[in-house]
């Protein structure tokens, strides 16, 4: 069923990517889990064939199109169940930093080569101590002159073996909570930044995530993204479309899911006929289908939305939750469905299981999202 979100020349492009995808991304999934890192060619292919800057100004090298564009790569790479390269992370909540806050000399340093696919960016947000409160992080940048002296650490980093760039979280100024947070533009060849092992994760096993470490690393001042204490305020408003992201991404692996159980069920014969003839399974499927509609449209919705500029963050907060909720609850139900052979590595609605998990921490956790709306309500 065609989503009445995405015109003409946005279906084109997806059946570019898909092609894409199929061709070059596809055939390497498995190779990538394995390595636990997807290789620099692999991002530069995407940069030369214009999947990494749909969403920006061509000006720098985008393609100047809207946020359905930048939607469209999201899932297609998540129904390829290609998580590996993350490229939602480093187009859609990366780049848009240096697009909105970066001055035109950060831009033709860092957001052009971003979008050919030669600079590949992180953000370092979480902290050994420290997840979902950003206030509290303990990274300081103390100003020397002309220069930044950056010392901290920082975990589960997305692309942290990859980046050429980290977007740092850190505390210009410790005495102070939100005010005191700025953001810095740390080149990975900077002296006193260290990347730490690629830690091993249960799901999400090509996608590279790292500790990072600074002892006396200088920044230069220029490097400063926005203004001094202004970087609390900048994530908060970057925060809507990164939730939306992962709203996106879920529920193109929800559907995956269930085009595959669905398949599945059909050939699967238990007591002389296909599994897909018991009510059971009928029943379940109908229940998660529904479910998978209702999400689809919700996000879609919100799409819509994001793209003329609304302010939705209760809208996404509430729907990075029910989500990812869905999609571990689709995942669960799948792999139950594909009875012992769901619990085998061989098929992929086993991956698919451990996958989501994360879905729910990462983005700020659900936990968090449910205090967002709650506040919003007027509660709490």
């Amino acid at each position: 069923m065609r989503r009445e979100i995405f015109g003409e020349e946005h279906e084109l492009f997806r059946e570019q990517f898909r092609r894409f995808v199929d061709a070059e991304v596809a055939p390497h999934v498995e190779a990538w889990n394995r390595a636990g890192i997807v290789p620099r060619s692999a991002w530069k292919r995407m940069g030369e064939e214009g999947y990494l800057g749909a969403n920006q100004p061509e000006a720098y090298g985008g393609a100047g199109g809207d946020f359905l564009f930048d939607a469209i790569v999201m899932e297609e790479l998540a129904y390829a169940r290609a998580h590996a390269l993350q490229a939602s992370l480093h187009t859609d909540i990366c780049m848009p930093y240096l697009t909105t806050y970066g001055t035109e000399a950060q831009k033709q340093q860092f957001l052009v080569p971003a979008i050919a696919g030669d600079c590949l960016v992180a953000i370092a947000m979480t902290e050994p101590g420290t997840g979902s409160d950003l206030a509290n992080v303990k990274t300081r940048a103390i100003r020397d002159g002309d220069h930044y002296v950056v010392d901290g650490a920082k975990t589960f980093i997305s692309n942290g073996q990859n980046c050429d760039l980290v977007i740092v979280v850190a505390k210009t100024d410790p005495d102070k909570r939100h005010d005191g947070i700025s953001l810095l533009l740390v080149e990975a060849d900077t002296p006193g930044f260290q990347r730490g092992r690629n830690l091993e994760k249960i799901g999400l096993k090509g996608q590279d995530t790292s500790e990072l470490f600074f002892e006396g690393c200088r920044v230069p001042a220029e490097n400063l993204l926005g203004g001094e204490g202004q970087g609390f305020k900048m994530l908060m408003e970057k925060l809507q479309q990164e939730r939306l992201c992962i709203g996106v991404g879920s529920m193109a692996s929800v559907r995956r899911s269930i085009d595959d159980t669905l398949a599945y069920v059909k050939e699967r014969e238990a007591f002389g006929q296909p599994i897909a003839g018991f009510q059971n399974t009928q029943f379940k499927l109908a229940e998660l289908a529904t479910e998978m509609e209702i999400g689809q449209a919700f996000v879609d919705r919100l799409l819509e939305a994001h793209c003329r500029g609304d302010e939705i963050v209760s809208e996404v907060s509430m729907a990075k939750w029910w989500c990812t909720d869905l999609q571990k609850k689709v995942a669960a139900e799948c792999l139950q469905l594909h009875g012992g052979y769901g619990f085998m590595s061989e098929y992929p609605i086993s991956a698919d299981y451990l996958d989501a998990a994360v879905q729910s921490i990462y983005a700020g956790t659900n936990e968090i999202m449910k205090v967002i709306i709650a506040r919003r309500l007027g509660l709490g």
